[in-house]
């Protein structure tokens, strides 16, 4: 089994619809994020060989699905169909941290992949007012994606 370098997903909370009052309900968890993809094996090829996700059996088993564990109790699904490759705004991204993000960086370097800071600016980082440091990459679907040093 691949080790990963992530130990968790931030970021991109799935809403939640219930009959029921707020009140009476336990805090919602995050279970899954979907993406819906126009080349599903180049988006399993990012998400496992960039990221390091591990991969994790599907129910579907129909060749459009693909899943992978974010965190310990939280997935990522793959799901082919989207009709083209569409630009999306960075203010809406999965986010991702890594215990060191030199070593991730260097690993997307060897990987020649396409990262910077917030601004655009190339193989750099931002750091947030509390100090985390963060880079941001695009999926091959133009999702993007936010990897930080966040020790939370």
């Amino acid at each position: 089994m691949k080790k990963t370098l992530f130990k968790g997903a931030l970021g991109l909370l799935m809403a939640l619809s219930s009959t029921a009052p707020a009140a009476a309900q336990s805090q919602p968890a995050v279970s899954h994020v979907a993406l819906y993809v126009f080349d599903l094996q180049k988006s399993v090829d990012f998400y496992g060989k960039v990221l390091e996700l591990q991969q994790i059996p599907e129910p579907f088993k129909d060749g459009r699905h693909v899943w992978f564990r974010m965190g310990p109790h939280s997935q990522l699904h793959i799901i082919q169909g989207a009709a083209k490759v569409e630009p999306h705004d960075k203010n809406m991204h999965l986010a991702f941290s890594v215990k060191d993000l030199k070593k991730f960086t260097a690993h997307l370097d060897q990987l020649a992949t396409t990262y910077g800071s917030w601004a655009g600016l190339a193989k750099e980082s931002t750091a947030r007012p509390d100090g985390v440091k963060q880079v941001y990459l695009q999926d091959p679907d133009n999702y993007w994606v936010e990897v930080n040093d966040d020790p939370f």
